[in-house]
This record gives C-alpha cells, structure tokens and sequence, in this order.
C-alpha cells in the first residue's frame, strides 16, 4: 500500500517532482516496521491461549473494527480445590476440548484489542479462542503520512549514506532503514505497531 498519492506531496512537504519509487519504498519501510501489510481494514483469524483462570485475549492487529465470529474451548487443567469434581463435572457433559461459539454481543471488546468472554457455565476456566474480527482504518492516519513523508525527505537528503548495496547493471539500491527510519519517524508509528509476534 502506498501512504501518500501524487496529489498529497505539496501538503505533506514534498516537492510535485518527488519520484513515486520512493515513496513506494518509504511505505514498505513502515509496514515492516509496523508489522503490518497495510492500514486499511482487514480481517483476521487468530487462536488466542487465555491465561489461567482468565477471560480475557489480546488480539494482534489494532484498532479492532468489529468481531465477525469467535469460539472458545476448555480443557483439562489442574487446579488445586475441587480439581477432581471439575474435570468429573467437565468430562460428563462432553465440554472438554469441544469448541462452543459465543455470540458477539455476549463479549466485551475494546478497539485496542481487548476481548473478555463470560465465564463457562460448568465453572471450568476456557483454555483457547478463536476470533475472526475485522481491524485497521478506513483512511490512512496522518501521522502514518507525514512519517511517509519524512523518511522519503531522509532518503533524498542523504543517499549515498544509505546505501548498503548497489548493482550498476540492474540500477537496484539497497537502505538500512534504521538510518532512513530516525527516532522521529519511529516515535510516530510507535502507536501503529501490530502486537503480533513474528
């Protein structure tokens, strides 16, 4: 996705001749450091472990728009009181390992990722869910375009020092993006971060 359109160059300080490449290639620097491929709306489908005893997972990509559909399930864990009775309870009922859907207007959901479910009936804490959800913005954020913006300002400023890689014949350039990704610009994508690991 590219972050800034032709149009946009004068109003985010850039010059009308500014070659689109480097724009193309600023924009794929923030979706890597974003962890991202995008900020538009998207859907996703994650399996989420909840902690011990809880009712609550974080989903990774931010800000969550809506759930579409999402399922839980319990399996067997020791606790220390009434493990026995639990898990006895648990199997007669055929709820173990079994997957049960929840309604989305039975959970809380918090656009920065939050979502809580109720607790099962039979008392035994939930173990894994899975949520289908849609998250991201209708328009980019202006601060996803002005760090745009400058990291392409950096590029042009200083293109030799960037350079980690060059092919005379196929006219291909390589960057350390940290040198084009100063603290500046990385303060301002610091909230459009995906929490997704890996």
């Amino acid at each position: 996705m590219v972050y800034l359109e032709p149009g946009e160059y004068a109003r985010f300080g850039l010059d009308d001749e500014t070659g689109d490449s480097l724009v193309v290639s600023a924009s794929a620097m923030i979706d890597a450091f974003c962890r991202r491929q995008g900020f538009d709306v998207k859907q996703y489908t994650e399996r989420l472990r909840f902690a011990p005893c809880g009712r609550r997972v974080m989903v990774s990509a931010t800000p969550v728009v809506n759930v579409v559909s999402a399922r839980v399930r319990a399996e067997r864990r020791r606790t220390a009181m009434f493990a026995d009775a639990m898990e006895a309870a648990v199997a007669a009922f055929g709820l173990e390992g079994s997957w049960a859907n929840v309604a989305v207007e039975e959970m809380e959901v918090s656009a920065l990722g939050e979502i809580s479910f109720a607790a099962q009936t039979f008392g035994a804490p939930w173990t894994e869910a899975e949520v289908v959800y849609t998250a991201g913005w209708e328009t980019v954020p202006d601060a996803v375009k002005v760090a745009c913006a400058q990291v392409v300002r950096n590029a042009q400023a200083m293109p030799a020092l960037n350079v980690k890689r060059t092919t005379v014949d196929a006219m291909q350039m390589e960057y350390f993006s940290g040198a084009l990704l100063d603290e500046e610009v990385k303060r301002m994508l610091r909230p459009f971060v995906a929490t997704r690991l890996g």
